[in-house]
């Protein structure tokens, strides 16, 4: 392949696997943690999570983590993806499934505030921004 970065491939999701999926607590990290796979996330993280001043703190490895909990649009489903582990080629279509749904996640921070400006929330501000920019004008 060149150097172009650009893949043949599809990914396909298998949306017959929302039928049996349930909700998930979902965080997204700011940094990577290298491991794919389950994470006892209730015995490990959220019971430590404080509330000071309306603001969601813990601690990760020594790191102090500051948060908010984020809703997702209104009309939208956050799904949570997974593939079967299984060798494939850059050229080869891949097909997901839902393992899960969410309509909220816990943003996280390294250290300062999560603020509206950063680039999550401006993502989620995209669907409300759409509708506006393609709502018909009527002429007066």
């Amino acid at each position: 392949m060149s150097g172009s970065g650009l893949h043949n491939s599809v990914i396909k999701i298998d949306l017959n696997s929302l039928r049996d999926v349930g909700m998930d607590r979902v965080h997204m990290l700011p940094f990577e943690v290298e491991h794919n796979g389950e994470a006892n996330i209730d015995q490990y993280f959220t019971p430590t999570i404080q509330t000071k001043n309306s603001e969601m703190l813990v601690s990760f490895r020594g790191r102090s983590l500051k948060g908010e909990e984020v809703t997702i649009p209104k009309g939208y489903v956050g799904l949570v993806l997974k593939e079967d582990h299984k060798p494939y080629s850059e050229e080869e279509d891949r097909t997901v499934r839902i393992k899960s749904t969410f309509s909220t996640f816990t943003r996280w921070n390294l250290e300062t505030s999560p603020n509206p400006d950063d680039s999550v929330m401006m993502a989620l501000a995209w669907p409300e921004l759409a509708e506006a920019i393609h709502t018909p004008v009527e002429d007066s």
